[in-house]
């Protein structure tokens, strides 16, 4: 009988981190480059292939990086949202096209409305795994000092962008 307690005890144990794990919102991960520089890049621009960015033309500037693909149908449903946002002026936004077409993704902005200040094109999704990108649509708030301070995992919608975002922005603004 004795011999059969500690596998009981550490299958209850296992069973207990997993109930606790399930219970977890996914979207809720922590990222470890929360407080930390974002990470450098220069990629071309969607856009204007003969013309680049990277995160050093935003320093001194409170902006959005907002990871989206022409094939991301999460990204549909957060567009209108960041459409209105590009409206409103209240924080520039860049796009981060991940792991997808140049033309495809040109076409879909083409059509949908393009609410970027710029989109950098990360073809192969290399600047995305360096963001640490789970999936599209992620937004990331980045300081004027190059310090992301946020990320969101999903699409936006009007009350992440009213109750988290702006605020925020306004923060690190000194608004």
């Amino acid at each position: 009988m004795r011999r059969f307690l500690l596998p009981l005890v550490l299958f209850l144990v296992l069973v207990g981190f997993l109930a606790v794990g399930l219970r977890l919102n996914p979207r809720q991960v922590p990222s470890p480059f929360i407080g930390q520089p974002a990470p450098a890049f220069q990629l071309q621009q969607l856009a204007a292939a003969e013309q680049t960015f990277s995160p050093e033309n935003m320093r001194g500037r409170v902006w959005l990086l907002n990871v989206w693909a022409s094939w991301c149908v999460s990204c549909r449903q957060e567009h209108p949202v960041l459409m209105d946002l590009a409206r409103h002026a209240v924080v520039p936004v860049v796009g981060l096209d991940y792991k997808d077409g140049r033309e495809p993704a040109k076409a879909w902005l083409s059509e949908h409305g393009d609410p970027y200040a710029l989109s950098a094109w990360d073809s192969d999704g290399k600047v995305g795994i360096d963001y640490g990108v789970y999936g599209v649509p992620e937004t990331f708030v980045i300081d004027k000092s190059g310090i992301v301070r946020m990320k969101h995992i999903g699409p936006l919608t009007p009350a992440v962008l009213s109750e988290k975002i702006i605020p925020l922005v306004k923060e690190l603004n000194g608004a």
